[in-house]
C-alpha cells in the first residue's frame, strides 16, 4: 500500500482486488471438493464489510470516506465463512452446487479483472500527470 492521500482510491481498489482473489480461491476450493462427503462450501463476505466501514466514517462523499479509511490504516478485509445453512440435497451432506459455484467463479473473475483494470487506469493517470 502507498501512504498518500492521492493514492487512497488506488489502495482501496488494491485491497478489494486482494479480497476478490481470495474469494476466487475459495470458490475453486469448493469446486475441487464437490465429491468430498460432508464438505460445506466456503465463501467470503466483503461488500457488506466495506459498506459498513465506509458508513462508519460518517463522510458524505465516497472520496473522503476512502481517504479516512486509508488515513486510519484500516485495512478492510473480507470475512471468510463456512456455509452450514445452505442445505444439502445430497445424502453425503456435501452442499456444493456446481452450477452455482461456476456462476460465482465467472462473476468473481470479471470483478477481479475490472478491479485490476481500474488500478491500471488510475496508475496511468498519475503517469500522464508526471510526464
Amino acid at each position: 500500500m502507498i501512504s498518500s492521500d492521492a493514492f487512497g482510491f488506488i489502495n482501496m481498489l488494491d485491497n478489494t482486488a486482494d479480497v476478490s482473489w481470495q474469494r476466487q480461491t475459495l470458490i475453486m476450493n469448493n469446486i475441487s471438493n464437490d465429491d468430498t462427503p460432508g464438505y460445506k462450501r466456503q465463501d467470503i463476505e466483503f461488500e457488506s464489510v466495506l459498506r459498513n466501514e465506509l458508513m462508519a466514517t460518517h463522510e458524505r462523499s465516497l472520496e473522503r470516506a476512502v481517504n479516512k479509511l486509508d488515513d486510519d490504516d484500516n485495512h478492510v478485509e473480507g470475512i471468510e465463512y463456512t456455509d452450514y445453512e445452505n442445505y444439502s440435497y445430497r445424502l453425503d451432506g456435501n452442499n456444493v452446487d456446481m452450477d452455482t459455484e461456476n456462476v460465482e467463479l465467472a462473476s468473481e473473475q470479471l470483478r477481479y479483472q475490472t478491479l485490476t483494470t481500474s488500478v491500471s487506469n488510475e496508475v496511468s493517470r498519475f503517469k500522464s500527470v508526471l510526464q
